[in-house]
């Protein structure tokens, strides 16, 4: 039997075994973005019936269209922990493999995680890295033992 080269796959046990789900993003920051998405949509039809965008519609529109695509995937996108990896649907879904994980980092900014979600930024061996966002504190606590149980399993400190 040939043993494998390189360093043993990470594993990690979600508490009862089932995958864990959540969204992604805050309320308050889906509100908010659907403030400034719906304000600018509403600004950019205004401006259009006061004859002030000539020769500039196609662009207005193209950005507004991009902005309604970030806000329905911000809206819509979900964050997925099972016991083969990190899942998350976004305007090009994520997906990392747990058993390939190397390092991985919770960035957060204090205070404001009620509208800013934090995020589990991972790297595999190959250098490959995602970042994953959370606003379910289940998801969060899960997201901080993994963190710890990697930093341990591939001795960083």
């Amino acid at each position: 039997m040939i043993e494998p080269i390189g360093p043993p796959p990470f594993r990690f046990e979600l508490p009862d075994g089932a995958p864990l789900q959540g969204p992604a993003f805050s309320i308050p920051f889906k509100l908010l973005i659907t403030a400034v998405v719906f304000g600018s949509a509403a600004w950019f039809v205004r401006l259009w019936l006061a004859g002030a965008l000539p020769g500039l519609v196609t662009w207005f529109l193209a950005a507004l269209a991009m902005m309604l695509y970030t806000w329905w995937c911000a809206v819509r996108s979900v964050t997925r922990l099972d016991p083969e990896g990190l899942h998350q649907s976004w305007i090009w879904d994520k997906h990392m493999e747990l058993r390939e994980l190397a390092y991985g980092k919770i960035i957060r900014v204090r205070g404001l995680e009620w509208l800013i979600a934090p995020r589990l930024y991972v790297r595999t061996l190959m250098g490959k890295f995602a970042v994953f966002y959370a606003a379910d504190p289940k998801m969060l606590a899960q997201f901080e033992r993994l963190v710890l149980e990697l930093k341990a399993f591939r001795g960083f400190r």
